[in-house]
C-alpha cells in the first residue's frame, strides 16, 4: 500500500509536467459547449468518459456519438475538477468541420494530482493515512536499530507520499497530515526530535501553500474562495434542517432530490462536507453518535496497542500502531470538514487500518503469559 502511494506520487509528478487535455482559447457564439458555460481559460481532458489531448479528439468524440446522446465533459476551470453533463450531441452538430466549436493547442499544467485514483481527495486522504504508517515505520525502526535500511525507505516513502499531499492542494489534508504527525511525534521522540519534526512539517504546509497560491482560486489561502464560500453555504442550510428529523434523518442522498427545495445553493449538487454533519443529516443523531464511538474505541485501541509495544522488539507491529494513531487522529481532523468516510477508497482503506489494528493487538494480548497485565480490545 505504501509503495503505491509513492509510486502514485511519482506518476503525479509525471502528469503535472505532461499536462491535462486541452487549454482552451476560444469558444464559438454556437458552440454546443456554451451551454455548459465551458470559457477561455478553461481545460477539457475527458469527454464522454474518454480522456483528450487537442480539439481533433474532442471533435471525434462528437462525431462518432449517436444522435441525441447527452455527453459529460469533464473540465479543469481555476484548478478545479468539475463535470458538466447534458451536452447533446446533434445531427447538425456532427456535420460542422469542428463540432466542438472551441480553439486551444496545448495542455493545462494548472490541476490538482490525483495519482491512480479519479479524484484529488479521494487520492490525498489515502495518502494521508499512508504517510502516517511510513513515518512511524520509519521511525520505529530508527529507534530500535538506528538508520538501517528499513528506515531510510519508510522516511523516503513518507516525504513522497507528503509531497503527493501537497500537489493534491487539499488545504484540509495537509492540515491533517500535519495533526497526525504531531501525535506521532509528541508519542515517540525526545524533545530535540521534536523540534525537527515540526520543522520537516512546516516545510511540508509551506510547499502545500505555495502549491494551493498556484492551483486554485485566488485567495483560497485565506479561505475567500468560491469553493470555501459555497461550503459555508451549504453547511448553514444543513444544519438548519438537521433538527427537523433528529433520529432517522432524511434518509440516503435526500438532498440530492430536494436540492432546490430545501434552499441548498447554485446547481451543483455536493454534500455537507463534512462527515459528523452529513451522518447527522442523512441518518440521524443516533448514527452520528455511534461513528463518533467507533472512532473513539479506534482510537484508544491502537493507543493502548502502540503503549504496550513501545519498548518492545517487535519494530514493525510497533511501528504499524503508532501510524494507526496518527493516521486516526488526521482522518478525524479532516472528517470535520470533508466527507471522507462516504468516500468508498477511503473508507476501505480506513476498514482495512482498523482490521490491522485490531488484529495486531489481540495477537499481543493472546501472546502474554498468565498472570501478565491484562489488556482487551473494544472493537
Amino acid at each position: 500500500m505504501i509503495l503505491s502511494g509513492a509510486a502514485g506520487t511519482i506518476y503525479s509528478v509525471y502528469d503535472l509536467a505532461r499536462g491535462r487535455g486541452v487549454f482552451i482559447d476560444f469558444v464559438a457564439p454556437d458552440s454546443p459547449l456554451q451551454s455548459l458555460h465551458i470559457r477561455p481559460g478553461d481545460a477539457i481532458w475527458r469527454i464522454g468518459g474518454r480522456r483528450v489531448y487537442s480539439v481533433a479528439d474532442i471533435d471525434e468524440v462528437i462525431k462518432n456519438s449517436p444522435d441525441q446522446t447527452k455527453l459529460t465533459v469533464s473540465v479543469i476551470s481555476q484548478g478545479e475538477h468539475l463535470e458538466r453533463p447534458g451536452m447533446i450531441v446533434t445531427e447538425t452538430i456532427k456535420k460542422q468541420a469542428s463540432p466542438s466549436g472551441v480553439v486551444g493547442s496545448k495542455p493545462t499544467h494548472r490541476f490538482r494530482a490525483s495519482g491512480w485514483t479519479r479524484h484529488y481527495e479521494t487520492y490525498s486522504e489515502i495518502l494521508q493515512i499512508l504517510a502516517q504508517l511510513a513515518l512511524a515505520l520509519a521511525l520505529a525502526n530508527f529507534n530500535n536499530h538506528g538508520l538501517n535500511r528499513r528506515s531510510k525507505l519508510a522516511a523516503t516513502a513518507f516525504a513522497l507520499l507528503a509531497l503527493g499531499i501537497a500537489l493534491t492542494a487539499m488545504r484540509t489534508v495537509l492540515v491533517a497530515l500535519a495533526i497526525g504527525v504531531c501525535v506521532i511525534s509528541v508519542r515517540a521522540l525526545g524533545r530535540r526530535a521534536k523540534v525537527l519534526s515540526l520543522a520537516g512539517i512546516c516545510l511540508v504546509l509551506a510547499f502545500g501553500a505555495f502549491v494551493v497560491y498556484q492551483t486554485r482560486a485566488q485567495h483560497a489561502l485565506l479561505l475567500q474562495d468560491p469553493s470555501s464560500s459555497l461550503r459555508v453555504q451549504v453547511a448553514k442550510v444543513g444544519l438548519s434542517r438537521m433538527m427537523l428529523h433528529p433520529v432517522f434523518g432524511h434518509g440516503m442522498d435526500a438532498m440530492h432530490v430536494h436540492w432546490a427545495e430545501w434552499g441548498f445553493p447554485g446547481t451543483d449538487m455536493l454534500h455537507l462536507h463534512s462527515t459528523p454533519l452529513q451522518l447527522a443529516f442523512d441518518r440521524g443523531l443516533p448514527a452520528l453518535v455511534f461513528w463518533l464511538w467507533i472512532m473513539w474505541v479506534f482510537w484508544r485501541t491502537a493507543s493502548r496497542g502502540e503503549k504496550l509495544l513501545r519498548d518492545s522488539s517487535e519494530t514493525n507491529r510497533y511501528g504499524i500502531l503508532l501510524g494507526a494513531t496518527g493516521a486516526v487522529a488526521g482522518f478525524f481532523a479532516s472528517s470535520l470538514v470533508n466527507y471522507n468516510f462516504g468516500d468508498g477508497e477511503v473508507a476501505l482503506v480506513f476498514w482495512w487500518l482498523m482490521g490491522i489494528v485490531v488484529v495486531l493487538t489481540t495477537a499481543e494480548v493472546s501472546s502474554k503469559p498468565i498472570g501478565s497485565q491484562q489488556y482487551t480490545t473494544s472493537i
